[in-house]
């Protein structure tokens, strides 16, 4: 591997068990399924997130 794969890899690694972490947190907190997400949070990245909080915490439905 290049130098600038090995940098990119190096930021998007911490990135990913960061958004993991969070997501598995959040939903034992908010009584959702914790390992699904936090599994889902661990293969990509900012997809799990983005539906977590639209569907799962329906952030969207509380403003209106």
């Amino acid at each position: 591997m290049t130098h600038d794969e090995l940098l990119v890899l190096a930021a998007i690694v911490p990135l990913m068990l960061l958004q993991s972490t969070w997501l598995f947190i959040n939903a034992r907190k908010h009584g959702h399924n914790r390992w699904f997400w936090g599994i889902w949070g661990l293969i990509q990245c900012p997809f799990p997130t983005i539906f977590y909080l639209l569907f799962a915490r329906k952030i969207l439905s509380k403003r209106t």
